[in-house]
């Protein structure tokens, strides 16, 4: 059911909740709740109240500088976007092949970025909650909590980040906004010495992300049903996945499954994403609420990132991972899953398969090759699309005669999880705070929940906020009534 099936009509007799800013994601939104006379919530939205500006002020553009710009869109995770701009423009200069050298460069980067991304994600931000509980202090839920009571766990999401970071740093030249990917290919190879450097440390990657998706699949099972039922909704799932069915992140076709797990649409080429895929607008909020054309805003909606990736593909094309896929695919019991809280074991198994790939890469023989751009009959639009850490993330662009960037369409993987997340809200709202007092833990609820989908909201908004939250409730006669607050 979408969350806005029973937004009331008759607002005047409803108290409002204000979760104004979410706090320990990257951006600026806020949840706003309404309630019933009773204490029933009728309303769930998530605002995301920033304005997204880059699409239009990235026209009239060099496109050689585009991939370099729009990874300024995010400090977290810019290499997706670097990567998917220069996969947009690529045919722009003619190179509908890459070289196996370049391919490879980006592929070990992109790998490298879901690897940072995916330990800074669970063990920075999301494991406070995981180890020490939803309502547990606040001043220990947080890495430093994490660091004093866990110093092992703590350690290894430190230097795997590292290890990621690393690894984008000898391919694209800087840890944060590199230069390494061009239209056409990359302007840099390893040398010997720089994959030596990755390779004496990479086994030891593969053996902690390992223990990263046994500790993430031991929470979620130890915790039974809270996990399997917090947040719950059922939806879509849609991605990228390789020819053979493979999970990729870098490359492949889309396909959308249904709730059930079966396949709806499959082989769909990118450069056709504008003919399945719409975005509507709605007034509360900036970010846009995209869906498949062919179902509608209301049934077409669906979620995208680890937890559709691991179930959207036919298998993981890396020992460990599948075997942890497997694992994975088993805890739904013939069904798919679709839990939120199930995103973070999904996306250790994520972490691990990138740890993998970063692994086999080190020893290709081809990422030492000088052999690096490709260069044919120019094109004036492009498509690119890869898989974000957080999902699918879409680069659209066209030309003019003068090399300027004409028209740029972005639709990055926070929105495409928009809707996913007001449902998740929505349903922690009704389930724990109908007819309770408010108080920092309960609020925080909420936030694991939107947490849950590892929200880039500056990627979506292209803007960053303050962290502090403040909930206020105001009664029908628009007194304050009760009121909690987080951070500062």
């Amino acid at each position: 059911m979408s969350f806005e099936l029973e937004t009331a009509t008759n607002r005047e007799n409803l108290r409002r909740i204000a979760i104004d800013p979410v706090s320990r994601v990257e951006g600026h939104g806020k949840v706003t709740l309404l309630l019933d006379e009773a204490g029933h919530v009728k309303e769930a939205r998530l605002h995301i109240v920033e304005f997204r500006g880059f699409e239009k002020f990235i026209q009239g553009r060099p496109y050689w500088e585009v991939p370099v710009m729009v990874q300024r869109l995010c400090g977290i995770c810019p290499v997706s976007h670097h990567l998917a701009a220069a996969k947009a423009l690529d045919p722009v200069v003619g190179a509908l092949q890459i070289t196996p050298t370049a391919e490879k460069i980006r592929r070990l980067m992109h790998y490298g970025q879901i690897l940072q991304s995916h330990a800074l994600h669970f063990f920075h931000l999301s494991s406070p909650d995981l180890l020490f509980g939803f309502e547990s202090p606040v001043q220990q839920r947080n890495i430093v909590g994490v660091a004093g009571a866990y110093p092992e766990v703590a350690r290894q999401g430190v230097l795997l980040r590292k290890f990621g970071q690393e690894v984008i740093r000898i391919t694209a030249g800087k840890r944060v906004h590199g230069t390494g990917a061009v239209p056409g290919g990359v302007n840099k190879s390893l040398t010997p010495a720089e994959r030596d450097e990755l390779l004496k440390d990479a086994d030891q990657m593969i053996q902690w992300s390992r223990d990263a998706v046994h500790l993430a699949r031991r929470l979620h099972e130890t915790n039974g049903s809270l996990y399997d039922e917090f947040g719950l909704f059922r939806s879509h799932i849609f991605s990228l996945v390789r020819a053979d069915g493979a999970l990729d992140l870098y490359d492949g076709h889309l396909r959308l499954r249904d709730a059930r797990g079966q396949i709806v649409s499959d082989n769909l080429a990118c450069a056709d994403y504008d003919a399945h895929i719409r975005e509507e607008v709605k007034s509360w909020s900036y970010m846009k609420f995209p869906y498949i054309t062919e179902l509608g805003p209301a049934k077409g909606w669906y979620k995208v990132g680890p937890l559709a990736r691991v179930q959207n593909c036919d298998f993981i094309p890396s020992e460990l991972a599948e075997i942890e896929r497997q694992a994975f695919i088993a805890h739904g019991e013939g069904e798919p899953i679709h839990a939120p809280l199930a995103y973070h074991w999904a996306r250790m198994i994520e972490m691990l398969h990138a740890a993998e790939v970063i692994r086999s890469l080190l020893d290709d023989p081809d990422i030492l090759s000088d052999k690096r751009m490709t260069e044919g009959p120019h094109g004036r639009e492009g498509v690119g699309i890869i898989e974000a850490p957080r999902g699918t993330l879409i680069h659209h662009y066209r030309v003019d005669d003068d090399d300027l960037i004409s028209y740029c369409n972005l639709i990055v993987s926070t929105t495409h999880n928009n809707q996913a997340m007001n449902e998740a809200v929505r349903q922690v709202a009704r389930r724990y705070l109908d007819g309770r007092q408010l108080t920092e833990g309960l609020l925080n609820h909420i936030e694991v929940a939107i947490r849950a989908f590892d929200p880039c909201l500056s990627c979506a908004t292209h803007a960053l906020g303050k962290m502090p939250l403040t909930v206020e409730l105001i009664g029908a006669d628009g007194r304050l009534t009760d009121s909690a607050s987080s951070g500062g």
